[in-house]
């Protein structure tokens, strides 16, 4: 998939969890469910860190190059030294490492436990980080005209105003984690579901998607999970732009209405 894809189906998932905590007791307050839903849109972007053409590799300059240029060469590392004899052979690291459950959890892990003991400036951080994405993929032909110092001014202004409403009492903080030192612990959750919606929404197109690396399928470590070939699509087609980005914001739409109680 594209980005402005991922995006999308990453802010949806999330109002969808909104709705599926409140029918479960747990209800999000709303900057919880406005701010999960724009770090979820961010962080599926994330996966594609191994692309060095990617929308993540132009969001934050040459600093985010380098990034995308590091890890594809960890993650193509990764992959020579774990294929199978029924892997194929390939020259870089795109949807190999980055592409997988066990890097969602790592990242999302690692984040929450930031988040949780860093303070408020590591909430800001992550805060920023996820926005810029966010705006780089839900207002994707507004962020390709602006300048780069824009994006980032309005994703750190985004997340200075949200870190003010979620400090105050009642706002979030402390939603689903609630003993004493766990607040912001939430904040992982969306950066595992952006992720793991992303490696889906790979999964559907012609190429696959190795999402259960390390688990073995036949003589694959890194099988290409997806539905039958006859069902998956190139992305960027008109598959992706006419069905499924209009049956995103139609769930996140339905998502969001659970998760304030209106249906």
């Amino acid at each position: 998939m594209m980005g402005p894809a991922h995006s999308l189906s990453g802010a949806a998932a999330w109002l969808g969890v909104g709705a599926a905590a409140a029918a479960a007791g747990h209800p999000m307050p709303w900057p919880v469910l406005v701010c999960g839903a724009l770090i979820c849109a961010g962080a599926a972007l994330a996966p594609d860190l191994d692309h060095k053409s990617a929308t993540i590799s132009r969001a934050f300059g040459p600093l985010s190059r380098m990034v995308c240029e590091v890890v594809d060469n960890i993650s193509h590392a990764v992959y020579k030294a774990t294929k199978m004899r029924g892997d194929a052979n390939r020259s870089g690291g795109h949807r190999t490492l980055t592409h997988t459950w066990v890097w969602a959890v790592l990242v999302g892990g690692g984040m929450a436990l930031l988040a949780m003991r860093g303070g408020r400036w590591a909430v800001l951080g992550i805060l920023f980080v996820h926005m810029v994405l966010a705006i780089e993929g839900l207002l994707w032909r507004a962020a390709r005209v602006s300048s780069d110092v824009l994006v980032w001014l309005l994703g750190a202004a985004s997340a200075w105003i949200l870190a003010g409403i979620l400090d105050q009492p009642g706002n979030g903080a402390h939603w689903l984690f609630t003993e004493p030192g766990q607040q912001y612990l939430w904040l992982g959750l969306p950066i595992v579901l952006g992720a793991l919606v992303h490696d889906i929404g790979d999964a559907l197109t012609v190429s696959g998607c190795p999402i259960l690396w390390p688990i073995p399928i036949g003589r694959k470590r890194w099988y290409p999970l997806g539905p039958p070939k006859a069902m998956r699509f190139k992305a960027g087609s008109w598959v992706e732009l006419k069905v499924l980005m209009p049956v995103f914001m139609l769930l996140g739409g339905i998502g969001a209405l659970g998760a304030l109680g209106f249906i």
